[in-house]
């Protein structure tokens, strides 16, 4: 029995990984398991240039959920190229740069500062402003998508496009993705939500909204792989969002997912990604399944 898989021409030990913006820049989740044993290690989203991100407060609770507006800080590509990369890579870790930009410009700016890092594939994350002309998030328009998609190619590496839910074009978008030359699709980013502070009488987040993440998005997750599978169905779908347990992993593979991300789940338990993949693996045991792909879209009779 294997939890290994495949995204496209990527080979990964595990069909688990960590999420974008779950598990820092580097290895810090190194003290809590060997993180050469997850499929890869995500990156939180870079630029080509720092960033501070938004005004605090910047994460709030919602129950057992939370809504985040941390505004994507982080050092700049050349940097986490230099101070934060070559840990991962000690302790033999698979890694996937993700990047951002607030426009075209900059997504290809940022993929051209990855291009030669040892890192396995590149998570280009959609769901950002796009602030040429306030045209709204790259994620919710198909034309966007597609010239983020071709801008991020200069990096020459496999391109995994993360897209929102927050959009009825969502399979529209990803068509467009694909046929713009991304290797795979990371579905979905979080879901846009609001905390407000009754007592404050104002948003609970300095940047008004934010997005909502946790267990309670695993049926809009679901769906999203669900209906991206149906329509690209040779397109592989790296599943996130809402993932806390070994049998929501094997849920989202069944939807049509090749791996799957574990996020939120870490800031409460960093041990999350290894608890799933061991869940996983025991399930996978008890049903005599050998292999993931054995599951794969399963759902879809």
């Amino acid at each position: 029995m294997t939890l290994a898989t495949r995204v496209g021409d990527v080979a990964l030990p595990s069909f688990i990984l960590t999420a974008a913006g779950t598990a820092g820049h580097g290895d810090e989740l190194a003290g809590y398991g060997d993180i050469s044993q997850l499929g890869a290690v995500v990156t939180k989203s870079l630029a080509a240039f720092e960033w501070s991100g938004n005004a605090a407060p910047r994460v709030a609770s919602w129950g057992a959920d939370m809504v985040n507006a941390v505004g994507l800080a982080g050092p700049g590509v050349e940097v986490w190229r230099r101070d934060y990369l070559p840990g991962l890579l000690r302790r033999r870790a698979r890694v996937v740069g993700s990047i951002w930009g607030r426009s075209v410009g900059e997504f290809e700016d940022a993929a051209r500062a990855m291009r030669g890092a040892e890192v396995v594939a590149l998570e280009v994350n959609a769901s950002c402003p796009n602030l040429e002309g306030r045209a709204g998030i790259f994620a919710h328009s198909p034309e966007m998508t597609a010239q983020i998609v071709t801008a991020a190619s200069v990096a020459q590496l496999p391109l995994w496009v993360k897209l929102s839910p927050n959009t009825p074009a969502l399979v529209e978008v990803a068509h467009a993705a694909v046929e713009a030359g991304a290797a795979a699709l990371v579905l979905v980013n979080t879901v846009l939500g609001m905390v407000i502070d009754i007592e404050k009488r104002r948003p609970a987040l300095g940047n008004g909204g934010g997005g909502l993440s946790g267990s309670g998005i695993l049926p809009v997750a679901l769906r999203a792989v669900y209906e991206c599978h149906g329509a690209l169905p040779t397109t592989p779908i790296v599943g996130v969002g809402g993932v806390f347990t070994g049998e929501d992993a094997i849920a989202m593979v069944m939807a049509g997912a090749s791996a799957v991300e574990v996020g939120t789940a870490t800031f409460a338990n960093p041990r999350a990604a290894w608890m799933v993949a061991s869940d996983a693996r025991e399930w996978m045991q008890r049903h005599a399944v050998s292999s993931i792909e054995e599951l794969r879209g399963v759902a879809h009779g």
